[in-house]
């Protein structure tokens, strides 16, 4: 078997992004925008936020800008994390729309770019903004997946929905009474190992 560094990376970035559309699945508009940490975490800004990345990753660091001005990417003049939340005239249709077509965009720079391509950040400090389709690749993927795992907790947190992606939940079998169960063992232990710490 052989290795295709490029290939699989992007095949694990196409992964990450299924994953994250996926976790807003049959839920409703409140629900995909309910802000469920104290920093304000919610499915639908996470979708948002990753299309940005993307943008600027792919499209702008390589002289490819995305075709759509989108002014809450600009840098200047715009709210503190704005990339984080979809305001009320976005629809859900809008933002998963803006992905999928980002993920196009994206993907064109990809397949026509060697991995050692040259490209330039240019949020990112001087000394270290120019860099190549390889590392924003594995930042990309890396980037994709953390905000995957947050909507993994955030969709627990609002219907009991877990999963790696549809039809592989990747999770243990057991029903409600063992996950009850489960849960208050590693409470047991968590307790346990905070009193022995005292």
């Amino acid at each position: 078997m052989t290795s295709e560094p490029k290939a699989d990376l992007h095949r694990y970035l196409r992964v990450a992004r299924e994953a994250l559309l996926w976790k807003l699945d049959g839920l409703s508009e409140y629900d995909i925008r309910r802000p469920l940490t104290p920093t304000g975490t919610n499915l639908l800004g996470l979708v948002k936020h990753v299309s940005g990345c993307e943008i600027g990753y792919f499209g702008d660091s390589f002289g490819r800008p995305y075709p759509v001005h989108l002014p809450w990417l600009d840098l200047v003049d715009t709210e503190p994390n704005v990339d984080m939340w979809a305001s009320a005239d976005e629809s859900r249709k809008d933002i998963v729309e803006l992905y999928r077509n980002v993920w196009v965009h994206s993907d064109e720079t990809i397949d026509r770019l060697p991995l050692d391509a040259l490209g330039r950040v240019p949020h990112w400090p001087a000394e270290r903004a120019e860099t190549t389709l390889h590392r924003l690749l594995v930042h990309m993927v890396a980037e994709t997946h953390r905000h995957a795992g947050h909507a993994d907790i955030v969709r627990e947190l609002i219907d009991g929905g877990v999963g790696l992606r549809a039809g592989v939940d990747n999770m243990p079998e057991g029903d409600a009474a063992w996950w009850v169960d489960y849960r208050a063992t590693l409470e047991q232990v968590a307790r346990d190992a905070g009193q022995a710490e005292a």
